[in-house]
């Protein structure tokens, strides 16, 4: 592949081969500015890689794509060789059953992706010219090196129409976010929905804040490291629940304290003077990213409080338009968090595979668009106009 004239296309095995004003110079995140995603930062990569939370024993082996003239980077693409599919939470264990039930090897595989995290952010870092050279190369490496397939998940809904030009796979799955419709403050976005679903949020919120303490939220110098022994509490019970072993390393939250506490937002319930429940949020320039939960004590409705309602409350007082809270739980449309698109790119080395997987997409499409047209209906909105308003 020759992209042009002096123009080196490498694989580097650590982010910090790269370094921070040249990978967020392409992230669209220079120094001194809050990021749209906080996620493909340098700073956020980096403490990933630094606390061993991706790297050897992980199954998550970095091995990012980038594009040189000389010794100036011209672009660059977040990417993992792995040898499972967890973590990622656009999942292709499917895929992965019937590769290997017809007698091929489906792992390693490559991933551009930012590990356990399910929020979509840019993929292909760099000017417009150079994103179809990524997608290629990506490609081609997958193909040189005999792998089964090359992923490229939560990417944006343009860079998806892209890799289908590029002869990627193109998969629509859904998550809930929460969009501000003018609200104003807590209270008008209430007055936006049904007077039951109205009624059942104010209840919620009255048996939540009634568990006996008081709901802080921490952000900045604010947080202290005592805050990060209590969520790593709660993140350990979690973790071990859902995932069978947390993901992410105790020193994972020590390097987001020293780098990322300005574009975090632990919400903790205190009672007693001791954190017993808590939820991380991290902050973009416009968007309030829900990541983890937990508990170390069962009250009513304090999952919802923390993690919910409070989200929307602070991203309203805040000037944040958006709230993203994670993957999965239907649970989150009577809460005002509607279905939303979410895009990926596949491709697979095998040509007959990839054609039967195509079949496949095309088919969880159509039940995709489907899905978010009726739950969406279902959504705790008014019918007719606003309080207040006329028709």
């Amino acid at each position: 592949m020759r992209p042009g004239a002096g123009v080196q296309i490498g694989i580097v095995e650590s982010i910090s081969e790269i370094g921070a004003a040249d990978w967020d110079a392409l992230a669209g995140t220079p120094s001194g500015t809050r990021p749209r995603d906080p996620f493909t930062t340098y700073r956020f990569l980096h403490a990933l890689e630094a606390s061993g939370s991706v790297g050897a024993g992980t199954g998550w082996g970095a091995r990012h794509l980038t594009i040189r003239k000389g010794e100036r980077l011209l672009a660059a693409m977040p990417l993992y060789v792995k040898s499972h599919s967890q973590g990622e939470y656009i999942f292709d264990h499917a895929f992965a059953d019937a590769w290997q039930r017809a007698g091929g090897t489906y792992y390693p595989k490559l991933q551009s992706a930012v590990p356990f995290t399910p929020a979509t952010g840019p993929r292909l870092l760099g000017p417009a010219d150079l994103r179809p050279i990524l997608l290629r190369a990506l490609r081609q490496i997958t193909a040189d090196n005999g792998l089964s397939s090359a992923h490229v998940t939560f990417c944006t809904a343009e860079e998806a129409e892209l890799g289908q030009t590029e002869g990627y796979l193109h998969r629509v799955t859904q998550q809930f976010h929460w969009q501000d419709d003018g609200y104003g403050d807590f209270d008008g976005f209430l007055a936006a929905l049904s007077s039951r679903k109205r009624k059942t949020i104010r209840r919620e919120r009255r048996q939540a804040q009634g568990f006996g303490g008081e709901i802080v939220a921490l952000s900045g110098d604010a947080l202290q490291p005592a805050h990060w022994d209590a969520f790593w509490t709660f993140y350990q019970d979690t973790g071990s629940r859902k995932w069978g072993r947390p993901y992410l390393t105790r020193a994972f939250f020590d390097r987001i304290h020293e780098t990322m506490r300005d574009d975090i937002l632990l919400v903790l319930a205190v009672r007693d003077g001791r954190p017993v429940a808590g939820a991380l949020n991290f902050i973009g320039a416009d968007t309030l990213f829900g990541r983890y939960w937990g508990c170390i004590e069962d009250h009513p409705c304090l999952h919802f409080e923390l993690c919910y309602y409070q989200a929307i409350d602070w991203a309203l007082r805040h000037g944040l338009t958006r709230v993203e809270a994670g993957a999965q739980g239907e649970h989150k449309l009577a809460r005002g968090y509607l279905p939303t698109p979410v895009h990926s790119l596949h491709w697979f080395s095998n040509p007959r595979f990839h054609e039967a997987v195509a079949n496949y997409l095309e088919a969880e499409a159509r039940a995709v668009d489907q899905d978010i047209e009726i739950l969406t209906s279902y959504g705790p909105f008014r019918r007719g106009p606003r309080e207040g308003e006329t028709e």
